[in-house]
């Protein structure tokens, strides 16, 4: 490749013995490891936690009461939790890997006044660097010497447009990404035009790039409150398992004399109330949870942040590549004092008047161009003047005067085939080329108004010219010295996502507030904003605004403003923190390298699978696979069903437990004999697991799910409204149970039938659970008709097991019950439904004043 323009005088590099001096000091150019924990201080972590303990706890017991199966199935449990646990601290470790593999290409270097070409990872401080169009910038350097030279920083600051550079003069201003005719370049950033010669001043995790790997081993991801409550929940239960455990065992032994029986009610009662159901469905319901999102076109890479999706108050969308789709189009025309709207997506031929201006926009541009801006004019070119005279397949490049800081202009010089005569087209900044083009005063005047009124609207405007030379031989030097002749602007934009403006609709009825940081100027940001609704009366606070913000001053303003401009990475992790101290559950969205820092910070990253970097996928807990920001509506649905059938699940889990621990505890301390042995807790088991793990997890989502606010994130899953329903159901079940026991034994009937009869009259109340606890707001015999497969197969087997133990003699015996008469099942299933039907009354109550407030 030329290399016209360019200074290599008195650039003979680093010689080898130094830069392997500096290689040995400073480490190669790589972000360093984090240290990965051991197998045995990652299993130490496991085994502190109480959920952990919990569920080996009860698989001892049920091993030492023989039942071998359910304590398999419980320290399966503690493997998925140990699973779990290896694989969030995997996902740092990725995510680092991807940071690695991203910043290491290879690179062209000046030492002993040689050219060599070296892995990036050996390139050192102080290296001469020689960067060309395509290269990916090995290290964060100063510019000694460029022609031409445009680099896509979007890696960093996540905006599209190509950034100008320009070569050290003088002090050098501060080194940071994004802006024009900076004398920096920065590694991992692509030169998408020109070439340079820099000097390497940062490697490894001491280069931009590197900061942010640094920031992403620093962050530590936050429990959610569901993980935090279940611990405080299981310690509770656990504690009142134990201490009931001993009292029990006390009470056999120290009044009865009878220690073996002691034990053996002891472990039936704490059986009764060890909720190994708790962690059982938060497994499950999150796997499957992750399973049916995957459906919607979400990946889940953190499962427990699923529990968050219905709490997520403020979405914080990155606008490049989120809101928009990461690319440049035409947009809008300027030509002979008349303007006219690009829309790629409405087919239909370019008015004659602009067809030059199209033309000439691409002769001004390479064939096969790198640049985004110069794809989108070829783009234009192809779709409009296709077949036409103004494409000019077979033209040669005769020679191209580049951008410089006193013409922000590039010039190229073409021969049409089977021809002498020269085509010049010229493109660049409005001012600029209105000045090459030496108009009058008041013709330029007017295409800077067209220019300043189309920059308004947030599009980028490139003025194009075009002029015509008999021969090669009369070639100016300077650009200035052609006769161009002025033939219009181009307005370009980075287009919005189709549906964004009906998703960000959905999100606002949901009461998610969406803000918008961007690395892109206060005028773009908020011409996008006004295109998709979103609300920005608040204003715009740009990244300079920020620095200078305390962090109180942020906190203040930050519930006001929904746009953020020029923003740097640092900044936008800072914005989330800010959130966050105000009480806000974040989700953030984003695709580029710089957004993984905030992605992690945020209660859930959302990281774009198509166009997002692997680094930003990586450290992101929720993946969209089609980039589809309406994925996102569809994944907080999800996650508000999940979380309310959490909600639903754990409220029947508490309701059901009382009565068995009632039922088990106060006939021994009345001095009756046991009514539930271990056998019918076993049997109670295969009715409460299915129905926690499958029956409440198929549920479908509550009517208007999305047209409520989302949930309070200070307010605990176990509130005083759930905690005190489902203790008032589970008592009232109690009652009735106990009832029946006493009354047949006061009869006489004996223990076998009066333990027949109350555990039928149990079995019947746990349906009743089931089905009132399917919707708190609609009565049995509505849910009775939404669909639910999983509930009638439980059903369909309780009915079943229950008519084989009572009337097979083997199990019967097994049992210890006798057979029922038609008029007992008669009164087990009326006094079964009568445990929950206060609770339906309560709903209708509720409805009918609901409906009354409505009409009023």
């Amino acid at each position: 490749m030329a290399r016209a323009g360019l200074d290599f005088e008195h650039q003979n590099g680093l010689s080898d013995e130094e830069a392997a001096r500096r290689l040995a000091e400073e480490g190669f150019n790589e972000l360093p490891s984090a240290k990965p924990k051991s197998a045995f201080a990652i299993a130490f972590d496991v085994i502190r936690e109480p959920m952990f303990l919990l569920l080996v706890a009860c698989g001892v017991i049920y091993l030492m009461l023989g039942d071998t199966e359910e304590a398999l199935l419980l320290l399966g449990f503690v493997f998925v939790v140990m699973f779990i646990t290896f694989y969030q601290e995997r996902k740092t470790e990725r995510a680092l890997e991807a940071l690695r593999d991203l910043s290491s290409p290879r690179a062209l270097v000046i030492r002993g006044g040689r050219e060599v070409r070296i892995p990036g990872r050996d390139v050192v401080r102080g290296d001469i660097m020689v960067l060309e169009e395509g290269d990916r910038v090995p290290a964060d350097a100063e510019l000694l010497s460029c022609v031409s030279l445009m680099t896509d920083e979007s890696l960093l600051t996540g905006e599209p447009v190509p950034v100008r550079k320009s070569a050290l003069e003088g002090e050098p201003p501060p080194a940071r990404p994004g802006g024009d005719d900076l004398p920096f370049v920065f590694s991992g950033t692509l030169v998408v035009r020109g070439q340079g010669i820099a000097r390497a001043r940062a490697t490894g995790g001491s280069t931009e790039i590197g900061k942010i790997g640094k920031a992403l081993e620093s962050l530590i991801p936050e429990d959610t409150h569901l993980q935090k409550e279940s611990r405080t929940v299981v310690r509770v239960f656990t504690t009142a398992g134990l201490g009931l455990l001993a009292i029990i065992v006390g009470v056999f032994g120290f009044v009865r004399g009878d220690w073996l029986n002691g034990l053996l009610a002891g472990l039936t009662v704490a059986m009764s109330i060890l909720p190994e159901e708790i962690p059982v469905i938060l497994t499950v319901f999150l796997a499957l949870g992750a399973w049916r999102i995957s459906h919607k076109r979400v990946l889940t890479r953190s499962v427990p942040a699923l529990e968050m999706l219905g709490a997520v108050t403020v979405l914080c969308v990155d606008k490049t590549g989120t809101l928009t789709q990461n690319r440049m189009t035409a947009a809008r025309l300027y030509a002979e004092g008349r303007f006219h709207d690009v829309d790629p997506q409405t087919p239909g031929a370019l008015p004659e008047h602009f067809h030059r201006l199209a033309e000439y926009s691409m002769l001004a541009g390479k064939k096969d161009p790198f640049d985004p801006m110069e794809k989108a004019l070829v783009e234009m070119g192809d779709r409009y003047l296709h077949g036409s005279e103004h494409v000019h397949e077979e033209r040669e490049l005769v020679r191209e005067y580049p951008l410089t800081k006193k013409f922000l202009a590039f010039t190229h010089i073409w021969k049409k085939e089977g021809g002498e005569s020269l085509l010049v087209a010229t493109k660049g900044a409005p001012e600029t080329v209105a000045d090459l083009c030496h108009l009058p005063a008041g013709s330029r005047r007017k295409v800077l108004e067209s220019a300043e009124a189309m920059a308004a609207d947030g599009l980028r405007v490139l003025g194009v010219a075009s002029a015509s030379l008999p021969t090669p031989e009369q070639l100016p030097e300077s650009q200035h010295d052609f006769s161009l002749e002025f033939i219009g602007l181009i307005g370009l934009s980075d287009p919005v996502r189709p549906g964004v403006a009906e998703s960000l609709s959905e999100c606002k009825s949901a009461g998610i507030r969406v803000v918008m940081i961007t690395g892109d100027y206060p005028r773009t940001a908020k011409s996008v904003a006004e295109r998709i609704g979103l609300e920005s009366s608040g204003g715009c606070i740009t990244g300079s605004e920020l620095e200078a913000m305390t962090d109180a001053e942020l906190k203040e303003k930050i519930g006001r403003v929904n746009v953020f401009a020029r923003v740097q990475p640092d900044q936008k992790l800072r914005i989330v923190g800010a959130l966050k101290a105000n009480g806000e559950v974040v989700g953030m969205t984003g695709d580029g390298v710089n957004d993984a820092p905030a992605l992690k910070a945020a209660h859930i990253g959302i990281a774009m699978g198509q166009r997002g970097t692997d680094v930003a996928r990586e450290a992101a807990a929720l993946v969209l696979t089609d980039d589809d920001f309406s994925s996102i509506v569809s994944a907080v649905r999800l996650g508000r069903r999940i979380f309310d059938n959490i909600k639903k699940a754990i409220a029947y889990t508490i309701g059901i437990h009382i009565p068995i621990a009632g039922i088990s505890l106060v006939p021994v301390l009345v001095g009756w004999p046991l009514v539930l042995l271990p056998v019918h807790i076993a049997f109670l088991e295969l009715i409460i697991d299915p129905a926690c793990s499958v029956v409440f997890e198929a549920e479908e989502e509550e009517k208007g799910i999305m047209r409520k606010p989302p949930r309070d994130p200070s307010r605990p899953l176990f509130s005083r409204e759930m905690v005190t329903i489902s203790v008032l159901l589970g008592a009232g079940v109690f009652v009735i149970v106990f009832a029946v026991f006493a009354v047949a034994m006061l009869r006489g009937q004996g223990v076998n039938d009066a333990r027949a009869l109350t555990f039928t009259t149990l079995i019947v109340s746990n349906i009743g659970l089931i089905l009132t606890n399917r919707s708190w707001t609609e009565g049995i015999l509505t849910t009775l008709k939404r669909p639910n497969a999983a509930l009638w197969w439980l059903i369909g087997g309780a009915v079943v097991f229950i008519s084989l133990v009572l009337y097979v003699p083997f199990l019967r015996q097994l049992f210890r019950f006798t057979s029922l008469h038609p008029v007992d099942i008669a009164i087990c299933l009326v006094a079964g439904m009568l445990g929950v039907a206060w609770f339906e009354l309560l709903k209708f109550l509720r409805r009918g004043g609901a409906n009354r407030g409505a009409v009023r």
